[in-house]
């Protein structure tokens, strides 16, 4: 046996990653992984996790328990072996589990060499068992009352016990730990973090279809515990719909399969030797993938259920071989999608992309006990393998629908290679512009003179009329103009070469100069703010969330960084008269409510104004002074940052609004009807 637990309390990053809160999240990883294993077993069905109030977690599982029985070359029950001996747990060598989560069989000793106090209850074979733990060393806590980790601890002398107290109802098994962190190797502000647990338990309910996984927060009390329950049965293929926040290009695929290969592995012989061993091992590989309208990418990649978040050789299989079959089917198809010469990359490819992929390995090599890479070589070709055939049979299917998705695949991933091909031949002309390159944005916008970027601002101006006046309003020094004709194309239900042909749409990604999409570099924008100026009228809001739904889907960075405003141009000028020869009073307001304030504080005042009352139509009413006043000039104006605090739930929004799908949008007009006020109409 590999002992060692001294080891892991004087370098605990070394086996999970650090002493803060990840490093604690990664210890109760250790204990659910093994829960689940079970259930991967065929062995329970649910999963409880409690944070307690005291700072303990706890984890009940419904699996065949932990061995009790004695184990013959160290004379110490099965808890204490996997509880205390690194290396020493089911899976290792190949015992109990085909393919499980805990490899390298050193989590729960691990958790236990940090923990002040780890607490076992084994139901198995009719009986309850128990054992405790201080610091990784076995031995009874003198408890009064409930159990604390500060409580009397008596260490085992001569030998260890595992205690019977009481009797397991008929057919009932499974296993409880319940541990407390160690404070003198956790940071003071580590902390189970209950989103991340629940990001965690929702991700396993995906990927195990049937198990379900509760998870109970006691930390302000039982009282107010909040319990949540994610139990799923549609798989990895419901996983990826979860994901997905785009349109559907594709359905949700699913490629399967399986190989085997063979490698050389260290083996523990009833000697107690090591001996190297080259073994057959075999690989099965679940994929779930569909390809939708956006150009975001998510890649969710698992060995055994457990994370690779920094992926490995599986991923690398998937990424490679799916780039080269779609290069392979691009040029067999070339004249159809016309792409000349042109070499398809691998961001072309994933653009739009949501997958799942999951391999089942035994024994998998990962890169460090944190197994957030996995490094198993022979896995990348055979992820491969299974990507090329279950692909090729259905890009060869005669259905109808397979071929008319396979072909909007191909038209999707051939439209961003062209979009990045633009954005690359375009680059240089997208950068602030000097003497050279002036003739290279559109003619008709009206730069101004500072290269200072964070001073200098973009307005986007709704028509000729108000550009007229706007250039007189402007401080030609940092304010630039650049007009648009009416309403732009609706990005939302329009494809990428659909926007970058439309000429308005254009002219706008070329003048900020940062590029589309994958290809935005947001520290290339020519201007520190966008400011849309559009008349304060329907027709005018509508523009304003076209131009929006531009900067959402294709230059999404600069609205997270608050640097897209709305002009707020006022709706009335007020001429107050003044009695005597004081000169008249002006006041702009900007709502119909305003307006009724303003007017009836003057009636009650005694106080009266110039009918009929000026009602701006347009920007291009106003003449250069009323505008710069209102809605130029940083001294009067009022601008409305456009903030984006969830980016999906904009996206929800974004398409439920200006999306494809007409049914929902009915639904919401339906539903928000009665909440309609008829004195906001602008008719």
């Amino acid at each position: 046996m590999l002992e060692g637990l001294e080891a892991v309390r004087k370098r605990p990053g070394m086996y999970i990653g650090s002493n803060g809160s990840p490093g604690l999240m990664h210890c109760l990883w250790e204990i659910i992984d093994n829960a689940v294993d079970e259930t991967l077993g065929g062995n329970g069905d649910r999963i409880e996790i409690v944070l307690h109030a005291d700072g303990s977690v706890e984890v009940r599982d419904r699996g065949r328990g932990i061995p009790v029985d004695i184990e013959p070359r160290t004379g110490l029950s099965g808890v204490e072996v996997v509880f205390t001996k690194l290396h020493a747990g089911g899976k290792f060598g190949g015992g109990s589990y085909a393919a499980s989560g805990g490899l390298h069989g050193v989590g729960a000793s691990v958790v236990n060499a940090l923990s002040e106090r780890l607490d076992v209850e084994v139901d198995r074979g009719g009986k309850t068992w128990v054992m405790s733990f201080h610091r990784g060393e076995p031995g009874v806590f003198a408890d009064r009352g409930q159990p604390r980790p500060d409580a009397p601890f008596s260490p085992f002398e001569e030998r260890s016990e595992l205690r019977v107290v009481g009797r397991a109802p008929k057919g009932v098994t499974g296993s409880r730990v319940r541990y407390w962190a160690d404070r003198q190797i956790f940071t003071k502000d580590a902390a189970f973090q209950l989103d991340e647990l629940e990001t965690r338990a929702r991700q396993t309910a995906f990927l195990v279809p049937g198990l379900e996984i509760v998870i109970r927060d006691e930390r302000d009390g039982e009282e107010t515990a909040n319990e949540t329950s994610f139990k799923y049965d549609g798989g990895i293929s419901e996983f990826v719909e979860y994901l997905a926040t785009d349109g559907a290009v594709t359905d949700t695929w699913r490629l399967t399969g399986t190989g085997e290969y063979t490698e050389t592995v260290p083996v523990l012989q009833e000697s107690g030797a090591m001996v190297a061993t080259e073994v057959r091992r075999e690989c099965s590989v679940d994929i779930a993938l569909r390809w939708g309208t956006g150009y975001d990418t998510t890649i969710r990649s698992f060995v055994n259920i457990i994370a690779t978040p920094k992926g490995g050789t599986h991923q690398q299989g998937f990424e490679q071989e799916i780039l080269r079959f779609l290069r392979a089917q691009v040029e067999q198809n070339a004249r159809r999608l016309k792409v000349g010469n042109d070499k398809l990359e691998k961001d072309d490819v994933l653009a739009g992309l949501t997958a799942v992929l999951t391999v089942s390995v035994a024994e998998p090599q990962f890169e460090g006990q944190t197994k957030e890479v996995l490094g198993t070589p022979a896995v990348r070709q055979i992820v491969a393998k299974v990507v090329r055939e279950q692909l090729g049979a259905r890009f060869a299917s005669t259905r109808r629908d397979d071929k008319n998705q396979t072909a909007m695949v191909l038209d999707k991933i051939v439209a961003e290679m062209k979009a990045r091909i633009s954005a690359r031949a375009h680059k240089e002309t997208q950068r602030r512009k000097n003497a050279l390159e002036s003739s290279s944005l559109p003619a008709k916008l009206v730069d101004c003179r500072s290269n200072d970027v964070s001073d200098s601002e973009l307005f986007i101006v709704e028509g000729d009329s108000a550009l007229g006046t706007a250039k007189l309003a402007r401080n030609s020094e940092y304010q630039a103009l650049l007009p648009i004709r009416g309403k732009i194309l609706n990005v939302q239900k329009a494809s990428i070469s659909d926007m970058l042909s439309n000429a308005e749409c254009a002219s706008i990604i070329q003048v900020i100069g940062a590029g589309s999409g994958r290809t935005f570099d947001l520290e290339q924008a020519r201007y520190g703010k966008v400011i849309l100026m559009s008349d304060a009228d329907v027709d005018g809001a509508h523009i304003r969330t076209l131009l929006l739904t531009l900067f959402f889907r294709y230059m999404r960075p600069l609205v997270e960084e608050g640097r897209v405003f709305a002009a707020v141009p006022p709706l009335h000028r007020v001429i107050i008269q003044n009695p005597g020869s004081k000169p008249n009073e002006t006041v702009y307001t900007y709502s119909e409510e305003e307006l009724r304030t303003l007017l009836a504080r003057l009636r009650s005042s005694g106080r009266s104004w110039h009918e009929p009352i000026q009602r701006y139509k347009g920007l291009g009413e106003m003449d250069a002074d009323q505008l710069a006043s209102t809605t130029m000039d940083r001294a009067g104006r009022t601008l409305r940052r456009v903030r984006m605090a969830d980016v999906e739930a904009a996206g929800r929004v974004f398409e439920l609004l200006m999306g494809n799908e007409v049914a929902p949008r009915r639904e919401f007009i339906v539903d928000s009807a009665a909440r309609l006020d008829r004195e906001q109409i602008d008719a």
